[in-house]
């Protein structure tokens, strides 16, 4: 199975640079393939979350090198919900490249996962002491929101089940109350997305078929519940009526998985530079070091 990697995201800035220099992109460096695919452009400022700033792809396998080099330019310039991305926003840009894999028709509107977890972390930091670690013995993911942790520390050890929302609150009661700590620090859990959706159903009102889809990192991003991830999706296709349970319970779901990579444009200029021998310049733009 072909996998989502940085050359297909360096490919969709090649593709944009050139873009904006009236120029051809140089040659992809991924082998060719046909997979539905995205293309995501999110833009960060000052070093925050990153948002977006277009995102459009297809659900019917293209081509890889085509793909790219055309949902790259759609995403960007195209996308309805925003204006086009200018050239003197590229250095802001992260580019996500996604590829589709393993569609299956759900049972009901309910039959798919939002995320599941990647890892966790804890470091505590103690004041006037050396480093003092935790080792995380285990850190299952045993439902939607809900993490077990097991870790040893010192003399025991210890474990919890709780909401992932309220982790943060458990290790500032609990663990201070173990340890005298001044200073603590808690790495946020790592998710990843693991069911994209697409959902069509017919408009009561209208008697029109809608249909609309996110990607699997979408509704993990948002927060949302399967019923409001369900419900949005439905706003996204256009309905403006009531939603029912009676009208969830109709809507005939698809989910699918996928394989992403993100790149920053400082990353993207760097590996040019060491791979062609010089950072790419960008008319309209201005100039940074990389």
């Amino acid at each position: 199975m072909v996998s989502a990697n940085r050359e297909m995201a360096v490919y969709c800035f090649d593709t944009l640079v050139a873009h904006y220099n009236s120029e051809d992109a140089p040659p992809p460096a991924f082998d060719e393939g046909q997979h539905p695919l995205f293309v995501t452009w999110k833009k960060v400022v000052n070093g925050g979350e990153p948002r977006l700033r277009g995102c459009i792809g297809t659900l019917e396998a293209r081509c890889l090198i085509n793909g790219f080099k055309d949902y790259a330019l759609t995403s960007a310039l195209k996308d309805r919900r925003f204006p086009p991305i200018q050239a003197r926003e590229l250095p802001s840009l992260e580019c996500t490249v996604s590829i589709l894999t393993d569609f299956e028709t759900a049972n009901n509107y309910l039959d798919w996962e939002i995320y599941k977890l990647v890892r966790h972390e804890i470091d505590i930091r103690i004041a006037c002491s050396s480093r003092i670690g935790l080792r995380i013995l285990r850190s299952e993911n045993l439902g939607i929101g809900t993490v077990e942790w097991e870790w040893e520390w010192k003399d025991g050890v210890y474990s919890v089940m709780l909401e992932v929302v309220k982790l943060g609150v458990f290790i500032r009661r609990v663990m201070k109350s173990r340890i005298s700590a001044s200073l603590w620090q808690l790495s946020k859990p790592v998710w990843v997305g693991t069911h994209g959706l697409i959902i069509e159903f017919t408009d009561p009102e209208y008697s029109t078929r809608r249909s609309a889809t996110y990607l699997p990192e979408v509704a993990a991003h948002e927060g949302w519940t399967k019923v409001e991830a369900i419900d949005s999706l439905m706003r996204k296709a256009g309905f403006s009526g009531p939603i029912t349970e009676s009208l969830r319970k109709r809507i005939r779901l698809t989910r699918y998985q996928s394989t992403l990579f993100a790149l920053h444009y400082s990353d993207y200029a760097s590996y040019v530079k060491t791979t062609r021998g010089a950072a790419p310049s960008i008319l309209g733009a201005k100039p940074g070091n990389y």
